[in-house]
């Protein structure tokens, strides 16, 4: 390929969720970190959890990958960037390697990146051959019509019992190069869990010392040596132009609202705006800002914080009521509610300005990538959240599941505010990003 540029890469997948891709990928990324290497982790599909994880662990930026929520040239483009400055890629699957509409699978054929399975063995022991052969052989329905195969590097056994299990699972494998190699059952390298996922890396006191154990733990595996090179081509794409030149953007950053894309903000930036950091538990105030992006988060878990924080609500129903512009995602959305209760039930004010409330639930209350037809433009992007509406607001308009003809969650538009349970993907469309900005 003309100009492309070689990089060592591999895709860590799994058969499923919870099967400890997140540890395995962040222990490569330390262990090889260690070393003086320069590691770029990318997430696959939406995710912001598990990023910051991989940017402690690798101590450089993490950006999503997907073939429709990104795209295709930006994924492209955004490896070939790594590749320039990288001694290796590393990429974290999504759910199961075949799941999903793209999946890992399709964006690891799509860019030549071999495949790596970690697979989760404490209840079995030789049906891990199984798998093993299952994950390398299948192909879906539109991967044999196009000809198009994963290459598959092998797989790592994890919460692995003992020496003797060890041995019965490496012995149940088919190929013997398909061993990568085993990791022990340990506390010491599990990472914490709750509703959303993995508990955010600055709410993980040790996490330090676990990435340190984990990366230990590779020295072991053939996951210290670095795998094959990748030619990563480039991709040229018009740069945005730039609308939000002079513009200050308020934005809500803390534990509480933390879930943005780190491209959403490098996109405002490279567009010409000003970002302006504040925090909803601390601040009284809002800085002096044209427009208020408020992101996802965990506001569930600081009500009384939240709740207790009168003088910022009161600045932020007058930005409102100015008619200034205002986006607020899925957490931020529920911060702007007349009320919020927790999954104890516990009830706390919030902002006031969208004329509803709502509670956590135990189940999921929405999942799935989604796109808005807004009247700035298309949009992508995702939704996940145990919240619910006790009764709804008056929706403008509605989002659309991908790739499902199927009604998604609904938006609120008022004044200059766009406030629903998506979290935007502002790349997927600049000029939209940028016109909801300047109202």
């Amino acid at each position: 390929m003309k100009n492309a540029i070689p990089c060592p890469a591999l895709l860590i997948a799994a058969p499923a969720s919870g099967q400890g891709k997140t540890t395995v990928v962040a222990a490569m990324a330390r262990y090889h970190q260690r070393l003086g290497r320069k590691v770029r982790v990318f997430k696959t599909g939406p995710d912001f959890i598990d990023p910051m994880i991989h940017e402690r662990a690798s101590g450089s930026p993490v950006y999503q990958l997907d073939l429709w929520m990104v795209g295709e040239d930006q994924s492209k483009q955004l490896l070939f960037e790594a590749a320039q400055e990288a001694d290796l890629i590393l990429i974290e699957g999504v759910m199961g390697l075949f799941d999903g509409e793209p999946s890992s699978a399709d964006l690891a054929i799509r860019f030549g990146v071999p495949v790596a399975a970690v697979i989760d063995v404490s209840a079995m022991a030789q049906t891990f051959g199984a798998l093993a052969h299952g994950l390398a052989n299948y192909q879906t329905r539109d991967q044999v019509k196009a000809q198009s195969k994963i290459e598959f590097a092998g797989v790592i056994a994890n919460r692995v019992a003992s020496e003797g299990h060890g041995q019965m699972l490496e012995s149940s494998i088919s190929d013997p190069e398909q061993w990568l190699g085993q990791l022990p059952r340990s506390d010491d390298i599990n990472l914490p869990e709750r509703h959303l996922g993995l508990y955010q890396a600055t709410d993980i006191d040790d996490l330090e010392k676990r990435l340190n154990a984990a990366a230990d733990l590779i020295t072991n595996t053939r996951l210290s040596e670095l795998p094959p090179a990748v030619a990563f081509a480039p991709c040229v794409r018009q740069a945005p132009e730039k609308a939000l030149t002079g513009q200050r953007i308020a934005v809500a950053k803390d534990v509480a609202f933390s879930f943005v894309y780190r491209a959403n903000l490098d996109l405002l930036k490279t567009m010409g705006a000003e970002l302006l950091f504040f925090s909803p538990l601390e601040d009284t105030s809002l800085p002096v800002a044209d427009s208020l992006y408020l992101p996802g988060g965990y506001p569930e878990l600081y009500l009384d914080q939240l709740s207790a924080n009168k003088t910022l609500h009161q600045e932020i129903q007058q930005h409102y009521q100015s008619g200034k512009p205002m986006v607020a995602e899925c957490g931020g959305m529920l911060y702007l509610l007349e009320s919020l209760a927790d999954r104890e039930g516990n009830t706390a004010g919030m902002v006031g300005i969208i004329p509803a409330s709502a509670h956590m639930q135990k189940r999921l209350g929405g999942l799935g990538l989604q796109s808005a037809s807004l009247p700035e433009g298309k949009l992508r992007g995702h939704t996940f959240h145990y919240s619910t509406f006790d009764s709804p607001p008056e929706f403008a308009c509605q989002a659309q599941h991908h790739p499902y003809d199927k009604v998604g969650e609904g938006i609120v538009r008022s004044k200059g505010l766009l406030a629903a349970y998506v979290h935007w993907y502002f790349p997927s469309n600049p000029e939209a990003a940028a016109a909801l900005f300047l109202g």
